[in-house]
This record gives structure tokens, C-alpha cells and sequence, in this order.
């Protein structure tokens, strides 16, 4: 049964265009390229996040080098720290924010002399900048919960709800996919290929139709099957005059209505777009209230960076990395263990 009809409301500023759905023989030739579930997940070993990170490493490690180098600290010293942040897609605000106390207690003395005492401040300030996030991912005990995936199209949204279905099924647990992304070509057939390996099961609706009326049928469904958890997809882009961060909002408000609630509204960002996915982060933050952010792509060409700066600039939480294609690939997010991959 279908949601009432919402309200008009006013819309929400466009995102920038995004691409183009690819053709539907393009689309089906990738779709089993994106599936690499190994047969016995539960054993998979998680991924070093050293090891993957490889990119990031490569844009520190040159330029750490050749200021552990220096006789001494000095404003040459903060430049090369400077130039090095910036290539590394940390961006500006991030740069200065974390420069700028270091400054200051160079020039109070507090600091010393030693270039490797500057970078070992610099990583434990940077690592600081995750202090108190709450990495973890809600549920209710006492009804059906939902966690919303958003972002533009490409960034990963199905394969991530894809590898967290099968990894609640390896744990035991019942989950129902909810194929919210009506308008992009295949979604539908992709997110019923990851139900397939997994065992979850999927409810979707035909193309074009209402997305949010189909989350509601998921959620129903999840409720009547006494299946704890549903993971909804949700479109990257309209193909209609509908607005999409509208659109959005009317399915938050839906996935909220008894027996379902929304715990999570997770944003799926390409590591690889850089300082482009804070402008997306801002504006879906801004309309459905995004509670943690999955960074995909972070391994290969990845800078790495703007982990720092989705922290610092934004105050989200990031709560799960991708740092490959298969489904134990996406793992939790270790502040410690990824700054410490950057710096040494």
C-alpha cells in the first residue's frame, strides 16, 4: 500500500549536473564486475588499510621526507606542510586549522626544533580531529529500522547496501533491501543480483515509480516477516522536474512513519571526487540530516585528504571506508589506523 500523497513544498537548490546514465548494455556488462563476494565471507580477513591506501601514502611520504630532512623548523617548513595538505585534497579550512596551532607553538616555543617533533604534533592533531564522533551504526530493538543511503549517482550506493546485506547475513540476521532508486537504469537489477548472493530479500517497484512508496512496501513487508533491519537505496539523480533533494526528504519522512524508523541516513561518497564531495555532502546534509558518511574508493587513486576535511569542515562522523571491491572490503573506519597510515 502506497503512502499518502505529500505536500508541495519548495525545492531545494539542484545538485550540479551529474553524468549521464550509461547505456543498458553497458550498464548489464558492469553489473557482475562490481560483485566479487568471496564464498565464505564470515573468514575473510579485513584488509590493512596501510596496504590499500597506497595513492595517499605516496602524496605524504615525498614531502614528510624532505622535511624530517631540515636542520630546523622554520616558515619553509610550514610551506612544504602546506603545499603537501593541499595535494592531498585536505583542503584549505582543514589546512589552517590544523597549522595554524602549530604555528603558534612554534613561535612559543613549545614546540622545539625538530621537524620530526612537527609531524608527530601534526598526526596527533590530525588524528584528534575525529575526537568523540559517534562511529557506530543504530538500530531499534522495537521496530523496524532503516538506514538510508544517499549520494549522486556512481558513488557506490547499491554495492555498499550489497556488501553490509551480506555481511548481516553471514551474521545471522534478517534484512529486507528496499529498491528506492527507481529512475537510473538497472539499480533495480543490480541491488536484486547482491539480494541473490546474499539471501536478503528485495522489494522493488517499476521503473519510475515512486520511490517512496517503495520503501514503504519494504518496511511493511520487513514488519510483517519480523525482519529487523531495512537498507533502502535511494536515486542519485531525477529524471523528471521533481527536485532531488525534495524527493529525498519525502522518502525520509515516509522510511519514519511506524512500524518503520530511520536510524541511519548514511551518504556514500567517491573518495576519488575529492574536495567535489563536500559540496554533495553539504547539500543532501542539508536535507535529510545525514547522520555518517561511507567513503568508497578510498584505495587506488584516492588522495586520501578529504577524510580530514569531511571531519573538520562538515562534523560528520565517518563511519564505514571502502578499500576495494569485495564485500569484506568495506570495513569500519579507524581514525588512528588510517592517519597512521598517511604520516608513517
Amino acid at each position: 500500500m502506497a503512502p499518502p500523497p505529500e505536500p508541495a513544498s519548495t525545492a531545494a537548490p539542484p545538485l550540479p549536473p551529474a553524468a549521464p546514465p550509461l547505456p543498458p548494455a553497458v550498464v548489464e556488462a558492469e553489473l557482475e564486475e562490481e560483485l566479487h563476494l568471496p564464498e565464505a565471507i564470515p573468514e575473510a580477513k579485513r584488509p590493512r588499510v596501510r596496504e590499500r591506501v597506497g595513492r595517499a601514502r605516496e602524496l605524504f611520504a615525498a614531502p614528510f621526507a624532505s622535511i624530517r630532512r631540515r636542520a630546523k623548523i622554520d616558515e619553509a617548513t610550514f610551506e612544504a606542510l602546506e603545499e603537501a595538505l593541499l595535494l592531498a585534497d585536505v583542503g584549505l579550512p582543514t589546512t589552517e586549522r590544523l597549522l595554524t596551532p602549530l604555528r603558534e607553538r612554534l613561535a612559543a616555543k613549545a614546540l622545539g626544533d625538530d621537524p620530526d617533533a612537527l609531524l608527530e604534533a601534526l598526526k596527533q592533531d590530525a588524528t584528534a580531529l575525529f575526537a568523540g564522533e559517534d562511529r557506530a551504526l543504530h538500530r531499534e530493538s522495537d521496530t523496524t529500522s532503516v538506514w538510508l543511503f544517499v549520494g549522486v549517482n556512481g558513488v557506490g550506493k547499491t554495492t555498499t547496501i550489497g556488501k553490509l546485506a551480506t555481511f548481516e547475513k553471514a551474521a545471522g540476521r534478517d534484512v529486507v533491501l528496499a529498491a528506492g532508486d527507481t529512475f537510473r537504469a538497472a539499480a533495480g537489477e543490480q541491488l536484486e543480483l547482491w539480494g541473490e548472493r546474499s539471501g536478503a530479500e528485495v522489494v522493488r517497484g517499476t521503473e519510475g515509480a515512486d520511490p517512496s512508496s517503495v520503501v514503504f512496501d519494504a518496511i511493511q513487508h520487513a514488519a510483517a516477516k519480523g525482519a529487523p533491519l531495512v537498507l533502502a537505496d535511494t536515486a542519485g539523480r531525477l529524471h523528471t522536474k521533481v527536485n532531488l533533494m525534495e524527493e529525498l526528504r519525502k522518502v525520509r519522512r515516509v522510511a519514519d512513519r511506524p512500524p518503520g524508523k530511520v536510524t541511519e541516513v548514511l551518504l556514500v561518497l567517491d573518495a576519488t571526487t575529492g574536495q567535489n564531495g563536500l559540496a554533495q555532502a553539504r547539500q543532501f546534509t542539508e536535507a535529510v540530516a545525514v547522520t555518517g558518511v561511507v567513503l568508497t574508493k578510498l584505495d587506488g587513486s584516492a588522495k586520501g585528504g578529504v577524510v580530514l576535511a569531511i571531519r573538520s569542515e562538515l562534523g560528520l562522523p565517518i563511519k564505514l571506508v571502502g578499500l576495494g571491491e569485495g564485500a569484506p572490503d568495506l570495513v569500519e573506519f579507524d581514525p588512528e589506523e588510517f592517519v597512521g597510515a598517511l604520516f608513517d
